[in-house]
Order: structure tokens, then C-alpha cells, then sequence
């Protein structure tokens, strides 16, 4: 499972990257401000979930880590994907499956901060 979460993280920091660039380059005399900032939330939350789900990847397995690791999966193609075509397509009802994407990001959050409060109490009792 760690590989496959580090390939995803990789694909997903290279998209984000991608993404960024063609928002830059090719869309900001397409796009109003408005959409850019849209546009620009979808990147930023893409690329730094991205480096969370690497560091994921990058830690023991455990059950809680893995169900946080398809949490940022999930989180990066709702939050990131609807608000790319809510930017680009304007479709005013992708809006409503964004904040899908956001609680996927907060249950992987939530699911790292129990395991580093489980470490952290073994830690200190065992």
C-alpha cells in the first residue's frame, strides 16, 4: 500500500504542478479573477495534500494511515477536481461536491493526528 500511496502522491504533486502552469500561463486571460482564485484554491490544496499523502506513504503501515491515505485520494479528486471545472467550466453546481473533498481532508487529518496521539501515548507508557 505505501508504494501505491507514494505513486499516487507523485501523480498528484505532478498534476498539481501541471495544473498550476496552465492555470498561469494558459487560462489567466481566459478566466475571470474570481475563477483564477478558484482555480488557484484547487491547486494549493491539491499540492499540499499531495506532500501529506508522500509523507503518508512514507510511514509504517498502519490501518488508520491507510484509510487517511485514500481519505487524501478521495479529498484531492473532490475538492481539487470539482473546483478545476467549477473554475474552468463554470458550472455553479460543482460547488456542491467541494465540500465532499474537504471532509475526506479533514478524516485524513484526523486520522494522523490519532496516530501520532497513539505513538505518542505508547511512547510514553510503554
Amino acid at each position: 500500500m505505501r508504494a501505491r500511496f507514494m505513486l499516487l502522491a507523485a501523480i498528484a504533486g505532478f498534476l498539481g504542478v501541471a495544473m498550476g502552469a496552465f492555470g498561469a500561463h494558459g487560462l489567466k486571460n481566459v478566466l475571470s479573477e474570481h475563477q483564477l482564485d478558484i482555480y488557484k484554491t484547487a491547486v494549493n490544496y491539491q499540492m499540499w495534500h499531495a506532500l501529506l499523502l508522500g509523507l503518508i506513504a512514507s510511514l509504517p503501515a498502519q490501518r488508520c494511515l491507510t484509510w487517511a491515505g485514500w481519505a487524501l485520494v478521495a479529498g484531492i479528486a473532490l475538492f481539487s477536481g470539482s473546483l478545476y471545472l467549477l473554475a474552468i467550466l463554470n458550472i455553479g453546481w460543482l460547488g456542491m461536491i467541494t465540500p465532499l473533498g474537504g471532509l475526506a481532508f479533514l478524516l485524513a487529518w484526523a486520522l494522523l493526528a490519532h496516530v501520532a496521539f497513539q505513538h505518542q501515548r505508547n511512547s510514553t507508557h510503554g
